[in-house]
């Protein structure tokens, strides 16, 4: 008998009718898990750090916490001062302070992308991409690396196309030279414009894991949208979606780039920032286009660097926290960090995020796992977004697990149950 389904309660339908719903729905049912398989329950870091390939080093992710440290010595040295250049209230303040200096501590950098596109000067791209793949391997040999590293390379439009194909070749050659691809890797496709690139971009993986024998599909990567072309195209269609679909499964985010998306619609300079209205329908249509693909989005970053006199470093700070803020009330939970001043509010502003939501989504989580009554009443869709902002929260370091289990009496297995439930739990109601 089926859930519900009782002998003795009268139906009018003859049996068969479901069973050929079943059968003629049976091809779509199919579609939707490919196409639709959620999110990987995997982390998702806060941020991507850009690195030019000749400028990578080996000791790039501590030098980064090392300045971050040192711009917080210098322009908010205790919690009071930060709290009062961001506007974080006096609960926040000592929690959100002492967990940024620890985060740049232990974990400056959760995600560093070597870029050897844009930001690449470099004299000899052969031997910069070989000593990224060297210094990357070593640095998950001794445990430096941060959990997610690679690189971006050249597009694939013509002028580039050979030099970006042979960067990622020794690229990849060396790391598997060096012992094979750390479980972190991430590379990143930038100025995609059309299907067909993203296409190419798998074939090109498809051919290195044959070469190398690794096992199909490896080898992922994010696709970086900063053309016009790469939302809407000349038919009308949301070309990012097709894109996400060329994938066929190897697309692991989008990722948005800020100016030279705004440059290509003619945004002024002055004006070319990821609140601007141009920068939200993007954002939108990549977030729609990814709903329910496994496929994660990132904001883009800001130009506004922390340098000069306190004063500067404070004005550009609070623009740089309320931009994440933000992004992330929108349900971008990363975004691009382009220099060491930028990383103290980038996790000021995420662990804000959590932590004083936290009690709130903790005793909701909790009611709904115990079917308990309260002000609110949660469903299922609901208890696996509230699952899914505990574990972030807990991955960046934002919560501790003890305090999480303290206020919901769940561990963080049931935390991934709620954040991802099987497909179909979400149209079943809590009773």
């Amino acid at each position: 008998m089926g859930q519900g389904q009782q002998e003795n309660v009268a139906t009018s339908l003859a049996g068969a009718v479901s069973e050929e719903i079943s059968a003629s729905l049976a091809p779509v049912d199919a579609e939707l898990e490919r196409r639709y398989p959620g999110d990987p329950g995997t982390r998702q870091p806060v941020h991507t750090v850009y690195v030019p390939g000749d400028v990578f080093a080996a000791d790039t992710i501590r030098s980064w916490g090392d300045q971050a440290l040192t711009a917080l010595d210098e322009h908010a040295p205790d919690a009071a001062s930060f709290a009062a250049v961001l506007g974080l209230s006096d609960e926040l303040a000592e929690p959100v302070y002492s967990r940024v200096r620890a985060k740049l501590e232990r974990e400056p950098i959760e995600d560093l992308r070597v870029d050897f596109e844009d930001g690449y000067h470099g004299r000899d791209e052969d031997e910069d991409a070989a000593r990224a793949a060297r210094l990357i391997a070593e640095a998950y040999a001794n445990g430096t690396a941060a959990p997610y590293m690679g690189i971006r390379m050249k597009c694939m439009e013509a002028p580039v196309r050979d030099r970006g194909i042979r960067t990622l070749d020794i690229f990849l050659t060396g790391l598997m030279e060096a012992g094979g691809l750390p479980d972190g890797l991430v590379l990143t496709l930038p100025k995609v414009t059309y299907p067909e690139q993203v296409t190419a971009m798998v074939r090109l993986l498809e051919e290195f894991e044959k070469a190398r024998g690794l096992e199909p599909g490896r080898i992922g990567f994010e696709i970086q949208i900063e053309t016009s072309q790469s939302i809407l195209a000349t038919d009308g269609t949301a070309t990012v979606a097709r894109m996400i679909q060329a994938a066929e499964g190897r697309a692991t985010g989008l990722h948005y780039g800020t100016f030279d998306y705004s440059a290509c619609l003619g945004v002024s300079a002055a004006y070319q920032a990821s609140d601007h209205p141009a920068a939200d329908h993007a954002k939108a249509i990549m977030q729609v286009a990814a709903a329910g693909t496994g496929v994660r989005v990132s904001d883009g970053s800001t130009n506004v660097l922390p340098v000069g006199p306190t004063e500067k470093v404070h004005d550009a700070w609070r623009l740089h926290y309320g931009l994440t803020r933000r992004a992330l009330a929108r349900a971008y939970y990363q975004g691009w960090d382009m220099h060491p001043g930028h990383i103290p509010t980038r996790y000021a502003a995420v662990f804000a995020f959590y932590r004083e939501g936290f009690e709130q989504a903790a005793a909701r989580l909790a009611r709904y796992a115990n079917r308990a009554g309260g002000d609110v009443m949660d469903e299922p869709a609901t208890a696996k977004a509230l699952g899914g902002y505990l574990l972030r929260g807990l991955d960046c370091g934002a919560l501790d697990i003890a305090e999480v289990a303290r206020l919901t009496g769940l561990t963080r297995a049931d935390l991934e149950g709620f954040a991802a439930p099987r497909r179909g739990d979400l149209t079943v109601s809590a009773k």
